[in-house]
């Protein structure tokens, strides 16, 4: 007869779903549920939902999309850091890491990977921000460590998109989706004036000068990153 030896089990990592595809927080769970110190026992489909249930119950991780319904998921990144400060944060999404990557570290989170990079690195990346490191790409790394290096040198290498603050970034994202500054405020819970103020700050820092610059400048940028998914 065989004795197992409870003293060598791992203590289970508790972690939090936020995705608003079913199929996907069905993929990951299963994914992650194999694993033997690993558990999945909470999952949201929006941002009020991980909010709420990150208010009442503790995790060791967090995967969230960028992507919800209700909320940019940066905006969510700040509000379980206020929530859970010690929370470790993974974005699982399927947008360019080289466009949101930087702005997620930025916002709190620990790692960012793309959904399409499969199982085995997603466990890779889970583990490594679990054992308290951060994970990226190594193109992204790279990539990190240029922006670094030049901003300590005086010198400037990205695009002015990646200048914009993450609010304005959302509000160029939503003019860019065709929403007007109405729906825009309503959207973000912000007053009309607020926005009209960012959709300034927009133009300044794009260089553009008209109204109908900045929407067709928007316009062409998000048609772009729809493009590369």
């Amino acid at each position: 007869m065989t004795v197992k030896n409870k003293k060598n089990k791992l203590p289970t990592k508790h972690i939090l779903i936020v995705d608003d595809h079913p199929m996907m927080r069905t993929g990951l769970a299963q994914l992650i549920n194999n694993e033997p110190d690993l558990k999945v026992i909470a999952e949201a489909d929006n941002a009020r939902q991980a909010v709420a249930v990150a208010g009442r119950q503790k995790f060791n991780l967090a995967l969230l999309d960028l992507s919800l319904p209700d909320k940019n998921g940066l905006e969510l990144i700040k509000d379980l850091r206020v929530l859970q400060p010690e929370l470790p944060l993974l974005v699982v999404s399927m947008h360019d890491e080289m466009i949101y990557a930087e702005r997620v570290l930025r916002a709190g989170a620990r790692g960012y990977i793309m959904k399409q990079e499969g199982g085995q690195k997603i466990l890779q990346s889970i583990r490594q921000v679990l054992a308290g490191r951060i994970f990226v790409s190594e193109k992204m790394s790279a990539r990190i460590m240029e922006v670094f290096s030049n901003r300590h040198g005086g010198g400037e290498n990205s695009s002015p998109v990646q200048q914009l603050s993450d609010r304005e970034f959302e509000v160029y994202q939503l003019i860019g989706q065709g929403i007007g500054t109405r729906s825009i405020a309503e959207r973000l819970h912000l007053s009309t004036k607020t926005v009209e103020v960012h959709r300034a700050h927009i133009k300044h820092k794009l260089h553009l000068k008209t109204a109908t610059e900045l929407v067709r400048h928007s316009v062409r940028w998000v048609d772009s990153q729809a493009q590369n998914l």
